[in-house]
């Protein structure tokens, strides 16, 4: 952890003003380190008061990530108990994807305050504007089947969902499979990418990406009418360090349930897809469907002409009501 991040750790625990000669001292390193990482905060937004004879004391924090922050909140054991923070990637996946192929555990996490060439589904990109939302990748190393792969994002979508509700008075929706809504628009995306072990057809990793629109924010005028965020909808903004920190405390909860499914119930119940007519999309077909039920394996169960069938992959459409 830097110096800043060390510093900053330490104003937050302490709830009596530390001369820089103490900090110095606590963290092993030189007064003129501690002196940098204190004008560091200040130009990020951090209040840090300083008189004389009584040393540095935190007053107010903005509204940014950082692993003291996210820290405070967390109580998960493995999945986001490691982290690397960036100010910028290209993509959270992409970097996750190079640390899970070179050996990361299962769990770490990449974190990322924007990201210029965000994932979404279907080779689409995700609109991550600096210092406005939550851009995640866990690392995952589940011992399950390939064709699973597709309860992890039902289950990722149920923790955060429950994050997102633990922090704003808002409630939130799931449309199979992959994305969270809030009031009819679009808050969350999930992407899960997945890499298999040819020999034993299981899944050597995953890599679980999770973009959420967190404060107010203004959209491009394609996503105008479909996408919102949190503050948008409930009026006051949440701490993304602490939203950071409540998805990995539920996806750590809820992880010994990926071979169970017992969180389906709840995907079911939180569904705004099931009795709804939807346009199927896999690949280059498209089609109209009835969407009768979710499955236990987190398939869509759904109608057509030719009868009644499952869609574990692809993606859907809703059909305005």
């Amino acid at each position: 952890m830097s110096t800043k991040s060390e510093v900053l750790r330490t104003l937050m625990d302490e709830r009596e003003p530390l001369s820089g000669e103490r900090l110095a001292r606590r963290l092993g390193v030189s007064r003129n380190s501690v002196w940098k990482a204190i004008q560091q905060l200040r130009q990020e937004g951090y209040q840090i008061e300083a008189g004389t004879n009584r040393g540095y004391a935190l007053t107010a924090s903005p509204n940014r990530v950082s692993e003291p922050e996210i820290e405070r909140w967390l109580k998960a054991k493995a999945i986001g108990a490691r982290m690397e923070l960036h100010a910028r990637l290209d993509s959270t996946n992409t970097r996750a994807k190079a640390l899970a192929a070179g050996g990361a555990p299962h769990g770490y996490l990449v974190i990322a305050e924007s990201q210029s060439g965000g994932k979404g589904r279907m080779g689409r990109a995700f609109f991550s504007p600096e210092h406005s939302g939550v851009y995640i990748t866990y690392i995952l190393r589940p011992d399950t089947l390939a064709e699973k792969a597709v309860m992890i994002t039902s289950m990722a979508a149920v923790a955060v969902a429950r994050a997102i509700e633990a922090l704003a008075d808002v409630d939130v929706k799931i449309k199979w499979v992959n994305d969270l809504y809030i009031n009819d628009r679009k808050v969350c995306g999930i992407l899960c990418e997945a890499s298999m072990d040819f020999e034993s057809g299981g899944l050597e990793y995953a890599v679980l990406g999770i973009g959420i629109n967190v404060l107010a924010m203004e959209f491009p005028p394609e996503l105008r009418d479909i996408a919102t965020s949190i503050e948008n909808e409930c009026g006051h903004g949440v701490s993304r360090s602490r939203l950071i920190a409540e998805i990995s405390n539920q996806l750590d909860a809820m992880y010994a349930q990926l071979g169970t499914g017992e969180f389906m119930a709840e995907s079911r119940s939180r569904s705004n897809v099931i009795g709804r007519d939807v346009l199927v999309i896999r690949g280059d077909e498209r089609f109209e469907a009835r969407a009768l039920d979710i499955d236990d394996q987190g398939r869509l169960v759904i109608r057509t002409e030719s009868g009644v069938s499952r869609v574990g992959s692809g993606e859907i459409s809703l059909k305005l009501k």
